[in-house]
């Protein structure tokens, strides 16, 4: 019986690359000379530090278009407010968000239970959602629905099986 995978995973190899083109355009461009603007990774969140808050959205707009060209989801980041940090300077913090949780499960649970299709049924297993069915027609089916559904994180549809 066919089946495939719905995950929702952040490639953190191209997140560290996308981070260090950042650092170093901030370390390059003329508006962030003499702003200490720098982006920090941890492998949940990351940390971007300057002397103001207009460097900060600046820093965030760069790492953003960065991200970007890495094929990495905008939706995987999860922005916090913008905080004051020590001496006048800005700091923000954002989260990776990776996996598929409850409610996005619930969702998409939902979501292709909506589309009608006989023999297609899916089970939430941990951070991920099994999708089989009889058909590969139907199976794809789910996977252009879910493409066009806005369910709050990136999705990846791995495990194809025949």
């Amino acid at each position: 019986m066919p089946s495939f995978d719905i995950v929702s995973e952040v490639d953190l190899q191209e997140v560290r690359n996308a981070v260090d083109q950042a650092n170093r355009e901030a370390t390059t461009r003329f508006d962030f000379k003499n702003t200490d603007s720098k982006v920090e990774m941890t492998p949940t969140e990351l940390t971007l530090a300057s002397s103001t808050e207009d460097r900060i959205r600046a820093l965030y707009q760069v790492l953003e278009e960065k991200l970007v060209r890495r094929d990495v989801s905008l939706k995987s980041l999860d922005a916090k407010p913008i905080e004051e940090a020590a001496k006048g300077a800005a700091r923000q913090k954002i989260e990776l968000k990776a996996g598929i949780g409850q409610d996005q499960g619930k969702k998409i649970n939902k979501l292709i239970k909506d589309l009608g299709l006989k023999g297609v049924s899916s089970q939430i297993q941990g951070e991920q959602v099994r999708v089989t069915g009889k058909k590969r027609d139907d199976l794809q089916a789910v996977i252009t629905a879910c493409k066009a559904a806005d369910i709050g994180v990136p999705l990846q549809f791995t495990n194809f099986r025949d």
